[in-house]
């Protein structure tokens, strides 16, 4: 029988975990050749957490605590080295905890993952939640990608990967601090899904625009050589267009170098040592058994 692990992470946001757990149930029940097993990895909350029940559809479900908080990209990669040291599974889905990843959509994930057993599956989001300005920044960071990887990343961290794949990014510096622009750097065939992104079950949105920019820079940085390579063809073009162009060829040649500037401080975010010790900062594993 298959084994599919559901990797969460989450900090303080319980009440929506808990809604979360139940859609999950509830999208899950009729895969019956698969066992589910849930990991929520705690990023060191701060608020106490309501009773957690164990879903009848879920055969394992465990709560990694932290020691101290690292973030959502950081929990992430914990996980997921955790998980592949640790268990056995064929599967890893990964999705945020609060409901913008929506659980309606985890039988397309499997379904997908099942027609083409050794593609892992990503969820391309076609339509998002947030304001038309968030939006228009959000085609803005698409955009920009493309220009200076040559990637085009259309998809965040809701995922089902295979156990292969899972090996070639556990180890990865950039995990640490970009898992959508790992994946894209290291897995070469991956298949996807339409998905939608959905509303917050509580709260407004914790993704302001500074967390917005960490994150496409993040992104961005994973490809960090291609930038730079691009950056100095660009560079160099602008510059024999100096004589057309004005001051406004040298204003574009200032901009690339500062972005160049900015990517080389964000892709500091990735540490492999950090990466490789973050069993570390484990303090503690419940094992939640109804």
């Amino acid at each position: 029988m298959k084994k599919v692990i559901i990797l969460i992470p989450v900090f303080n946001d319980w009440d929506s975990l808990k809604k979360l757990i139940e859609e999950i149930n509830e999208n899950i029940k009729d895969f019956k050749d698969i066992n589910f097993e849930c990991l929520i990895v705690n990023d060191a909350s701060t608020v106490d957490r309501p009773k957690l029940i164990k879903p009848n559809h879920i055969k394992s479900f465990e709560i990694l605590n932290m020691k101290k908080n690292k973030g959502h990209a950081r929990c992430n990669a914990f996980g997921i080295r955790y998980i592949f040291q640790n268990k056995q599974f064929d599967h890893l889905i990964l999705m945020d905890g609060d409901g913008e990843d929506r659980p309606v959509e985890i039988k397309s994930l499997i379904n997908t993952a099942n027609e083409k057993e050794n593609i892992s599956v990503v969820a391309k989001r076609v339509k998002r939640s947030e304001g038309p300005f968030f939006q228009f920044l959000y085609q803005v960071h698409k955009l920009i990608t493309i220009i200076f990887t040559g990637k085009k990343i259309d998809f965040g961290n809701y995922s089902i990967l295979i156990k292969k794949d899972i090996e070639k990014i556990y180890s990865e510096a950039s995990l640490w601090s970009s898992f959508s622009g790992t994946v894209k750097k290291n897995i070469k065939k991956i298949n996807e899904i339409n998905s939608f992104r959905g509303l917050r079950y509580y709260g407004p949105s914790k993704m302001s625009l500074f967390k917005l920019l960490i994150h496409s820079f993040s992104i961005i940085a994973v490809f960090k050589y291609q930038v730079f390579l691009r950056s100095t063809f660009m560079i160099i073009v602008l510059s024999y267009l100096n004589m057309y162009l004005g001051n406004f060829s040298i204003l574009l040649q200032i901009l690339i170098i500062i972005f160049n500037l900015l990517i080389f401080m964000t892709s500091l975010r990735e540490n492999e040592n950090d990466l490789i010790i973050s069993h570390e900062n484990l303090r503690d594993i419940e094992i939640i058994t109804h």
